[in-house]
């Protein structure tokens, strides 16, 4: 695909800024960008419908799935919506164009609203590990302190700190000059590739976002590993094996995308990447973004039986009818 003239405007000294960015998303699929697309587009159906599903099971069925663990769960597939919308429909129109223009100003909102939503989700996977904790450790106390009150105040404050952090991050953004190279190799708009167009000092820039990222990525991995560790002992503890198998199945299926979540995180951004991004960040960029948000809610319905059970209920009324 020939790319073509980007535009300039113009700062203080006439130097020249880009007001658009080409996208170069998978490069040199040739006859396979047509599979590449219908992959995509299924992944991202099958991401929308999996968690709309794990939504509307835990708002219609309070009843059943009334526990402050599953109203975590349905913000977590929310924010996973969030993600995998931001993300997939420019990357179909990218991937079916072999290439796309975004503006800098489009380009700096997809990265607010994918770190909004990343961000949050770091924080939910931390109070969701919290919450399993008290289930288990502290199972007097834990009806006292998980409240309706105080979960809504948990995801309130998830929320809030996702949108304060990438903002303050968002508006450091808006301030660069970009001057090029005008090109991203890369699937979407990420912090490093912008960072790689702008022609400003970024020093403060990328001494906010090490402040900011350190706690999502060092801080809260450890916290979950710690409440983790305390809670796998005292599982062990447990003498009833029965009591043992379900208090180890209602963790698996929230370590599971612990792991998943944060290994993929891990290993894309806490890896040195050198000039423009390699075909293996770009892969492990898309389980992020892309895969894991299908992920999530798969392994909660096929590890949770609470969710199975309520799913088979409803099954089982349709078919009557």
């Amino acid at each position: 695909m020939s790319e073509p003239e980007p535009k300039y405007d113009f700062y203080e000294g006439n130097q020249s800024a880009i007001t658009e960015i080409f996208i170069l998303g998978f490069q040199n699929l040739g006859k396979f960008h047509t599979v590449m697309f219908i992959i995509l587009l299924g992944i991202y159906v099958a991401t929308i419908t999996g968690n709309l599903l794990i939504i509307a099971l835990v708002s219609a069925t309070r009843h059943l799935l009334h526990s402050p663990m599953y109203f975590f769960l349905s913000q977590l597939s929310t924010s996973d919506i969030v993600i995998s919308t931001t993300v997939c429909p420019n990357l179909l129109y990218i991937t079916w164009n072999e290439g796309a223009y975004i503006s800098i100003t489009g380009c700096i909102w997809q990265f607010n609203m994918f770190s909004v939503s990343s961000v949050t989700e770091c924080f939910l996977l931390t109070v969701m590990s919290y919450d399993r904790y008290l289930a288990i450790c502290k199972p007097l106390h834990y009806a006292s302190i998980m409240t309706w009150r105080s979960c809504i105040f948990l995801v309130m404050s998830c929320w809030s700190l996702g949108f304060l952090l990438s903002m303050i991050v968002t508006v450091m953004i808006h301030y660069l000059h970009f001057c090029g190279p005008y090109t991203i190799d890369h699937l979407f708009c990420d912090y490093t590739p912008l960072m790689q167009l702008s022609c400003s000092d970024t020093t403060i820039l990328k001494m906010t976002v090490f402040l900011i990222a350190t706690p999502g990525t060092v801080l809260q991995p450890f916290f979950i590993i710690a409440t983790y560790i305390n809670i796998i002992l005292n599982i062990l503890r447990i003498s009833s094996s029965s009591k043992r198998q379900k208090a180890f199945s209602t963790c698996s299926s929230h370590l599971s995308v612990v792991c998943l979540y944060y290994g993929t995180l891990i290993a894309t951004y806490a890896t040195p990447t050198d000039g423009r991004l390699s075909t293996r960040n770009k892969l492990l960029s898309l389980i992020y973004t892309v895969g894991t948000p299908m992920m999530n809610p798969i392994i909660y319905t096929l590890k949770n039986k609470e969710i199975q059970a309520v799913i088979r209920k409803y099954v089982d009324q349709h078919q009557r009818k």
